[in-house]
């Protein structure tokens, strides 16, 4: 089908239409593709927010608007310095906020039941969610996995876990 077809609002529409209340925090990511995908995924799914920190690149990153293809105009984000006074500012209005990690206390994706607000943050490619970071978290979730590798792509793994909270947060799991 064509995009009018499809029957999709108009981005300005979209910008005031009710957000499910979770908010998307990526950490140091290395790849602006990864960074656009993440957008896209925010946009299908409509959430809050992506906050982006540390060396994640922002819009109008050349790689970011080629799999974005658009998002970055109807999804809100923002950049900010400090990760853990953007998470102090997530709790302070009533966000549970976790980290995407494997941790010896993670709780798997599929046993995870959502608070009414939360946040989720993805780190870097390679060596994940700081820990700093993770023990300012209210804990941590894990995208089981059955295979030979330890970990998904980031904008693979964010696009699973936004369906899986989308649904859930929707009343629909």
């Amino acid at each position: 089908m064509k995009l009018d077809e499809l029957g999709r609002m108009p981005v300005e529409e979209f910008k005031v239409t009710k957000k499910i209340p979770l908010v998307i925090i990526l950490e140091d990511i290395r790849s602006a593709l990864n960074v656009g995908s993440v957008f896209r995924s925010a946009d299908a799914f409509p959430v809050e927010k992506i906050i982006l920190t540390g060396i994640t690149a922002q819009p109008p990153h050349k790689d970011i608007l080629k799999t974005a293809l658009g998002a970055t105009d109807s999804v809100e984000w923002g950049f900010v310095e400090k990760l853990n006074d953007a998470i102090a500012n997530l709790k302070s209005k009533g966000y549970s906020v976790y980290a995407i990690e494997q941790t010896d206390n993670s709780t798997m994706l599929t046993h995870f039941s959502p608070s009414d607000k939360v946040a989720v943050i993805f780190g870097n490619e390679v060596e994940g969610v700081k820990t700093e970071t993770i023990l300012n978290c209210d804990g941590c979730i894990e995208l089981p996995q059955y295979g030979t590798k330890h970990s998904l792509n980031i904008a693979v793994c964010a696009g699973i876990v936004i369906y899986d909270l989308f649904h859930k947060m929707k009343g629909e799991s």
